[in-house]
């Protein structure tokens, strides 16, 4: 039943590594907050905004992504190309979770898998071609899963980063840095090129233009024309994939709100505005709102889920999971 559940081999399910204990300095806080900004920015210009040589800028990169602390993926914007996106909650036998969280995190409909609560959970999120419904018929026989949930996550309602990661720079680097303006479009008919780019720039969102072109047989001015047209128009966005215990914050945590619908706008919009916010998206279902919150320990976020979100006018029942670990980090964009 697993190897129903699994197609394509993809970066991520060959493995992306388990993220190992390396120190990460100051320089490299700057590295990673720079990418954030433009995940594809010559080393050249990253260096030259830094103060350091392009040589050093590619070694702290080069170690950040071959201990797996760090990569830069490509991630497609389901809005843009038509999808839906399933948040999909498994409660599951803990003697299965990994195995079943490893398959999930194969397919490449999935665009984001992680144990929670103690491994007796996963969520993960599917990207569903032309607004259709989750694959959920082989999660439902699967042996190792004891009850399917499934609610479309409907916007998200969050316009920047996690700011742990992105609180390095000045404001005079990141205007030098920061990516031209894109443009917001209509949703976007994808093209031959673009269904074999974009899971190619999932894998690797820094790959070079000579070797996409290599690969995919075109030239590379075409390659080179196609991906920044992607970028313009929201199609492609480029996320820094990073574990926050490396900025000294050890425990994320899911957030399920039900909200009353008068409210629930003026909830997001607070808990977006909120330093521990990584994510906040509406979704269907008894929970009509989802958040990742991000904090430095447990005492801090059980401050954060009492003291914060619970004194929030319109915040009717709560729910929280501990993340345990991820599997397939690519977070998902709306």
């Amino acid at each position: 039943m697993v190897k129903a559940l699994t197609r394509t081999r993809t970066h991520a399910e060959r493995g992306v590594r388990a993220l190992q204990p390396v120190e990460v300095a100051g320089h490299d806080l700057l590295l990673l907050h720079a990418l954030q900004l433009d995940g594809r920015a010559p080393f050249s210009k990253i260096a030259d905004v830094l103060g350091v040589s392009d040589r050093t800028v590619a070694r702290r990169f080069g170690r950040l992504s071959a201990t797996g602390t760090a990569r830069v993926a490509g991630v497609a914007n389901s809005h843009r190309t038509g999808h839906a996106q399933w948040l999909v909650r498994l409660r599951v036998n803990p003697s299965g979770t990994a195995v079943l969280a490893r398959a999930l995190a194969r397919r490449p409909d999935t665009a984001w898998v992680t144990a929670v609560s103690s491994g007796t959970e996963i969520v993960c999120v599917f990207h569903v071609a032309d607004g259709g419904s989750a694959p959920l018929a082989a999660l439902a026989r699967h042996p190792q899963i004891l009850q399917v949930d499934a609610q479309r996550l409907l916007r998200h309602l969050m316009d920047r980063r996690w700011l742990g990661r992105t609180s390095a720079l000045t404001a005079e680097q990141i205007a030098a840095l920061r990516s031209p303006d894109l443009h917001d479009a209509a949703p976007v008919r994808l093209t031959d090129l673009d269904r074999r780019l974009l899971p190619a720039l999932a894998a690797d969102g820094r790959a070079a233009y000579p070797d996409l072109a290599r690969k995919f047989g075109w030239s590379e001015s075409a390659v080179r024309r196609r991906l920044e047209e992607l970028r313009r128009s929201c199609v492609l966005q480029l996320d820094v994939e990073v574990d926050p215990a490396l900025f000294g914050f050890s425990v994320q945590c899911l957030v399920w709100l039900t909200v009353s619908p008068r409210q629930l706008a003026a909830v997001a919009r607070t808990l977006a505005a909120d330093p521990e916010a990584a994510f906040v998206g509406a979704t269907t279902g008894a929970h009509n709102l989802i958040v990742i919150a991000v904090c430095r320990d447990v005492d801090a976020l059980h401050t954060y889920v009492t003291d914060r979100i619970g004194s929030l006018s319109g915040v009717d029942r709560m729910e929280t999971a501990l993340v345990a670990s991820y599997v397939k980090r690519a977070a998902p964009t709306a």
